[in-house]
């Protein structure tokens, strides 16, 4: 699953303005961004604009010398923490009304990772978002954005579990064209290019051919925005996305996409780190743990709406179901 929530943000107004996906579309790609806005409310540094969501205010995170004594050299000397992110996934990684600022609970995340660890940021950059793993250890020092943990993101990469998504199906309101998620065969379905849900639905498309139903026409997109303005003009039946991403679609185009049917194939999500950099990935895992030990995560995850998602274990590699 690569998952939205509540506020507002020019990522996912584009479900509404044409405008907004005008500036979306123009927007610099390779942005850095470190937060939403400050604790006063003020634009973030680099002239970022505020967004309706206020962030947690990861100043306040204590520095954890046994942990800070764990990160590589090369990361130290640097003094940043480098996240790379598809930045078009709110709640977890979107832009900010600026177009360029990359903002979300992913980003916070990498801020506070990076205060724990001792250094002075954690810096999020946009990337497609199959691009990301393979330019981790490189162009990044760690994949923090909606990676759901599956075996073969484990072969890659090591994965450290920091909340648990299912997916939703979303809709446009008022469901007009009658989607049915027991029915799903036949219908024009929209996902985000590389996420589970891709898998997932062309899988269900495969079992309603078996059957003797009409096959699933699935959507491909590089953002998950392009697919939920499709949906509200009513090109597409339906999107399936994060669940997280749905309520936070919904919230955001007040009420023109809603979810529908319950919440399926809940599955935790992780910070991708380089399978090679060990010290690293310790460092990375002891820092989230942290994070979730005194609350920390909850507070990042709550002005998303995405508290509940929280894990209270930073496990490493944990054994999946694919």
């Amino acid at each position: 699953m690569h998952t939205p929530h509540k506020p507002a943000t020019a990522a996912l107004l584009a479900l509404t303005t044409a405008s907004a996906l005008v500036l979306a579309a123009c927007s610099d790609p390779g942005a850095t961004t470190q937060s939403a806005s400050d604790p006063n409310g003020a634009a973030a540094s680099g002239g970022a604009a505020t967004t309706d969501v206020t962030p947690f205010d990861v100043s306040q995170i204590p520095t954890v010398d046994e942990i800070a004594a764990l990160v590589p050299d090369e990361v130290k000397t640097r003094g940043t923490l480098r996240n790379g992110a598809s930045a078009d996934y709110a709640p977890g990684e979107f832009r900010a009304s600026d177009g360029q600022t990359v903002v979300g609970y992913d980003a916070d995340l990498t801020r506070a990772l990076a205060k724990v660890m001792g250094l002075k940021d954690g810096t999020t950059s946009h990337a497609e978002f199959p691009t990301i793993i393979p330019s981790i250890g490189t162009k990044f020092d760690v994949g923090i954005s909606s990676f759901t943990i599956n075996s073969e993101r484990e072969q890659q990469t090591n994965m450290i579990a920091y909340v648990q998504v299912g997916s939703a199906y979303g809709v446009a309101q008022g469901n007009p064209k009658g989607f049915d998620p027991a029915q799903p065969c036949g219908k024009t379905i929209g996902v985000q290019t590389g996420t589970a849900q891709e898998e997932y639905i062309n899988k269900l498309s495969q079992e309603c051919v078996s059957a003797g139903n009409e096959a699933i026409t699935v959507m491909p997109h590089d953002v998950q925005t392009s697919v939920a303005t499709k949906v509200v003009g009513g090109q597409y039946d339906a999107t399936l996305a994060d669940s997280t991403v749905i309520g936070y679609t919904a919230a955001l185009s007040q009420g023109k996409i809603e979810q529908i049917g319950d919440v399926i194939e809940s599955a935790p999500q992780g910070i991708a780190v380089n399978k090679q950099d060990a010290a690293l990935t310790e460092a990375v895992q002891k820092a989230a743990q942290y994070l979730m030990d005194h609350g920390y995560l909850q507070q990042i995850l709550a002005p998303y709406g995405a508290e509940g998602a929280a894990l209270t274990t930073a496990e490493l590699n944990p054994q999946v179901n694919d």
